[in-house]
């Protein structure tokens, strides 16, 4: 008997929930988006925060209002001059207010004839520009400070309900975050859209990689799955400063949130199609106790590793716009640029040293990583 054509859809849907590859696009979708966003507030931010704060307050200053200013130095009363026509040095005298020393005026076209010294590009507001950098740094500090906090709450959750639910919630958070971003104007909602995320990519990143985890059986399917899936981890990285960047610049600062939070539909929406977040369903096995994971050696050794080696890109994320800002005078779209040099080594790296670990050792390849990391880091900045 042929089956009635309403029925066709949902077969093929339950086909698809149980394929392992649909699976990993969801997680690879996933861990991109939360990267992206991750990576495109980093230009943005102190940028943003310089417009609406810095100079929408000089904006709003009372007309009458002067802002007091150092008194220019006097000029010695001779000064030289080089004559490009016949290679000669001429002593001039050099007049105050357009005055000379009896008093009578001096004929102000000749002074116009003069060349003049171009005005820098550079921002203004040095001072605030410095201590935006705390305030910046705790701002990107809260995402990871509010996962550090959900990840070990996370974890026994999916042991008990399973990775459908905090999946789907994860999402859900991730698109309410990067709306907060889309339409943030102060300093307080963008610190807690930022937390909000954190609190977003908990779930979706252990929701993930634990489905991953109970799909693939096989140890080498296992670790090539998780190789795909942070993938998408390393090409979030890569695209979302560049990408950010040159949004806020040419499009404007929403821009760059609006076509995030429309990518995260489509990721809830295959979601909805691929997983089941209203089925409750537990893990057959126990979960290991957080407590019984620290005592083990190999993990504590692995999580320093880990949190060393990220700590020099996060001091840099806070710091390297700003400081791009006060000394090359750079543009918004520049400032996203500057990283894509480390993303695209972080995206070559994932997929080239997962082979070369296996070979080398882990033990090995994790110490040249952290060596390489110390000497970058102890590489001189070009300038102040």
């Amino acid at each position: 008997a042929r089956m009635p054509a309403q029925e066709v859809p949902w077969r093929w849907l339950r086909a698809r929930r149980e394929s392992r590859a649909l699976v990993l696009v969801v997680v690879f979708v996933a861990l991109l988006l939360d990267n992206m966003l991750l990576t495109a507030v980093v230009p943005i931010v102190p940028t943003f925060l310089y417009t609406m704060e810095y100079e929408g307050a000089k904006s709003s200053a009372p007309p009458g209002h002067v802002e007091s200013a150092p008194l220019p130095s006097r000029a010695p009363p001779f000064s030289s001059l080089f004559s490009y026509f016949d290679n000669t040095t001429v002593t001039v005298t050099v007049l105050d207010d357009s005055l000379n020393h009896t008093g009578q005026q001096v004929n102000t076209t000749e002074r116009s004839s003069l060349p003049q010294t171009p005005e820098s590009s550079c921002l203004e507001g040095d001072e605030f520009l410095a201590n935006e950098n705390v305030r910046v740094g705790l701002l990107f500090a809260s995402k990871a400070l509010v996962q550090l906090v959900v990840n070990p709450f996370v974890g026994p959750l999916t042991n008990r309900i399973g990775y459908h639910i905090p999946m789907f919630t994860g999402f859900s958070i991730m698109f309410l975050s990067t709306l907060m971003f889309a339409f943030s104007g102060t300093y307080t909602l963008l610190f807690i859209s930022r937390a909000l995320q954190g609190i977003g990519s908990s779930f979706s990143s252990v929701a993930g990689l634990g489905m991953l985890a109970s799909v693939y059986k096989d140890d080498l399917e296992r670790g090539n799955a998780m190789g795909i899936a942070l993938g998408g981890l390393a090409l979030g990285v890569l695209i979302g400063a560049p990408f950010g960047s040159v949004m806020y610049e040419f499009v404007g600062k929403s821009s760059p949130f609006l076509i995030l939070a429309f990518l995260a539909v489509l990721d809830g929406a295959l979601q909805l199609c691929i997983l089941q977040p209203s089925k409750i369903s537990p893990e057959s096995t126990r979960g290991t106790p957080v407590v019984t994971l620290l005592r083990d050696p190999y993990i504590l050794v692995a999580a320093g590793a880990l949190c060393f080696a990220n700590m020099g890109v996060a001091m840099l994320e806070p710091t390297l716009p700003i400081w791009m800002m006060q000394t090359m005078c750079s543009p918004k779209w520049q400032l996203g640029m500057a990283f894509l040099p480390a993303s695209v080594s972080y995206l070559v790296g994932t997929n080239l040293f997962g082979v070369l670990a296996h070979k080398m050792g882990r033990w090995l390849c994790s110490l040249v990583g952290m060596v390489v990391v110390g000497i970058s880091l102890l590489c001189p900045s070009p300038g102040p």
